[in-house]
């Protein structure tokens, strides 16, 4: 349970007979291991991974510790526990920034930043026990997700936070790089998709053609939060600040492989966003520190548990 994480996002589950919340660490081999004797999983989703990539420029070696030992420890595991599937969830960020091309599942990895790079790093390994031992594991990449629960850290849920608490929205740079934000339920149907129809030793995209600059978001929710269509206005509720060490202006991906399984994102913006937008008007106190993430750069030190490395 780290600093962006809250048990408040499992409450609507926890009563359910076919959940069950096990707290531990995946970096923790005798664990992990156990984990899989005692509990006969047959498949495994893993999500876990530090992803702010703001957060991952001052502290590239514990993202790396985490991101990429962790996920050995989990696949070497679930390896020999010899589950049914395992899926890694990477990013659009390992393919590195484009202004033109599209990147399909055969472009390589250009990563741009520690983030990225411990995401590329991880995948490498998961890959390596497909090549070696056939282990079925599959490796999705995809768009920005938004959505209730997240922690506002992360652009979309921070400007709303501000902008709820009558404050500006803080953007880094010139505010013109562009990202496609995909709604959180059509990613969950992508993983459904994937864990029924994905084959192993494969990667897909999970993308979406929806692109916004970081600029126009933020007009979007001052727009639908404060109610107002002014420019000048607008321009009120905007406060640029110094970029982010690289910032790439692009990650254009090609979701042909996905669709061919019959996943398509289904949630249009304008209905995803006003459902995103309601549930942090009564939401945004889950985290016990959730003001910190509104900070325009990382204020957090939540690795003070691994400054032994």
């Amino acid at each position: 349970l780290d600093y962006c994480a809250s048990l408040k996002n499992l409450e609507t589950v926890s009563e359910k007979e076919n959940y069950k919340f096990i707290q531990g660490d995946i970096c923790e081999p005798d664990f992990i291991k156990q984990l899989f004797k005692t509990e006969k999983i047959d498949i495994v989703l893993h999500f876990a991974a530090q992803t702010h990539v703001d957060l991952s420029f001052w502290h590239a070696p514990e993202f790396t510790y985490v991101n990429v030992y962790g996920t050995n420890v989990l696949v070497a595991a679930a390896h020999e526990a010899n589950v049914e599937k395992f899926v890694y969830v990477s990013t659009d960020e390992v393919y590195g920034g484009s202004t033109e091309e599209e990147f399909d599942e055969s472009s390589p990895k250009r990563p741009t930043n520690p983030y990225a790079s411990s995401k590329a790093a991880a995948e490498c390994f998961v890959q390596s026990y497909w090549e070696r031992y056939q282990f079925p594991v599959v490796i999705t990449r995809s768009s920005n997700v938004y959505g209730p629960h997240q922690y506002p850290e992360k652009v979309i849920p921070k400007f709303i936070s501000l902008l709820q608490q009558n404050r500006k929205c803080c953007i880094h740079g010139s505010g013109l790089q562009k990202r496609n934000f995909l709604y959180a339920a059509d990613v969950v149907e992508a993983f459904l998709t994937v864990l029924k129809e994905g084959k192993p030793g494969e990667i897909y995209n999970i993308g979406t053609n929806f692109e916004m600059s970081i600029a126009q978001l933020a007009k979007e929710l001052i727009h639908l939060i404060k109610k107002t269509s002014s420019e000048s206005e607008m321009e009120h509720w905007m406060d640029y600040v110094q970029d982010r060490p690289t910032n790439d202006l692009r990650y254009p991906m090609n979701s042909e492989k996905m669709h061919s399984l019959g996943w398509r994102p289904k949630v249009p913006w304008k209905e995803g966003i006003k459902k995103t937008i309601e549930w942090y008007k009564e939401n945004f106190h889950n985290w016990k520190n959730s003001e910190k993430a509104l900070e325009p750069f990382p204020v957090t030190e939540p690795f003070a548990q691994l400054s032994g490395l």
